[in-house]
């Protein structure tokens, strides 16, 4: 059953998706650190989403502030509602360009899963935090939301008892290590630490999936983030700018239409 339906995908992978999307089957990307057999029924990128909905580190997302706090608001985005609209933003940018939407829904998803309270604030706080904790001037200490999403994925998280991490597709772990803007497109070696703290190099080749996830994560949090700051009474459309509101207009779900369009348009016009 397994090899008809991975016949089936492909043969339909082969006429819909664009040259530089990845293929579901593709032996690099699909690949696993412990090796496992297809599913019957699902693609190796929707199982690796499955797991990572059903993690626990993926269920913490909705104690996990996005920007701003306010206990009384039950209105105010937090890391799962933010995690579910690049989501939703990335599926949207995939499907129109033809890149391959399961892997794109799954790093999406997994993205944040190591990401502080707080936002950057947290992660600045716990970087000097480990700074004092190990009080050695000639050891470089760090944290990166985006390389602990990564260590969650690969060593923290359990879904197999004998085995450490949710054993993902290498195409959706190396794509939620590297879904923060900081790195550039082509940029393929990631430095990284490990479980015991001990950091290494990784070289993984970029997906068209992760950077689309990417630019579907700064869409998202720029318009929600505003969103929020002014239901929050912090700010005001009036401090966009006459410019701004000309060209993206005054409400967030025309802005966020303008961004995706403009973001297809121009992969329709140089991808």
């Amino acid at each position: 059953m397994s090899d008809k339906i991975r016949e089936i995908i492909s043969n339909r992978e082969d006429i819909s998706l664009h040259p530089l999307a990845t293929r579901s089957y593709d032996k690099q990307k699909s690949e696993r650190k412990e090796f496992e057999e297809d599913c019957p029924y699902r693609t190796p990128f929707q199982r690796d989403r499955d797991r990572i909905i059903h993690s626990k580190a993926f269920r913490r997302l909705m104690h996990k502030t996005q920007a701003f706090i306010r206990p009384d608001s039950e209105h105010l985005r937090n890391r799962m509602t933010h995690t579910l609209e690049v989501m939703q933003i990335a599926r949207t940018l995939a499907r129109a360009i033809g890149a391959n939407e399961d892997l794109t829904e799954a790093i999406a998803l997994g993205h944040d899963l190591g990401h502080t309270p707080f936002g950057h604030i947290g992660e600045e706080v716990i970087r000097k935090k480990l700074y004092e904790y190990i009080k050695d001037e000639n050891k470089e200490i760090n944290f990166n939301h985006n390389v602990q999403s990564w260590r969650i994925v690969t060593y923290l998280e359990k879904y197999f008892r004998f085995l450490e991490g949710l054993n993902l597709t290498k195409a959706v772990s190396f794509g939620i290590l590297r879904h923060s803007g900081k790195y550039k497109n082509g940029e393929e070696k990631i430095e990284v630490w490990d479980k015991e703290g001990k950091k290494f190099i990784i070289e993984f080749p970029q997906t068209l999936e992760e950077k689309i996830v990417r630019i579907a994560d700064d869409i998202a949090w720029i318009n929600h983030d505003w969103d929020d700051g002014k239901r929050g009474g912090l700010l005001t459309d009036s401090l966009l700018g006459i410019e701004l509101i000309r060209n993206l207009g005054i409400h967030q779900s025309i802005r966020i239409n303008k961004m995706v369009k403009d973001v297809i348009e121009t992969f329709e016009k140089h991808g």
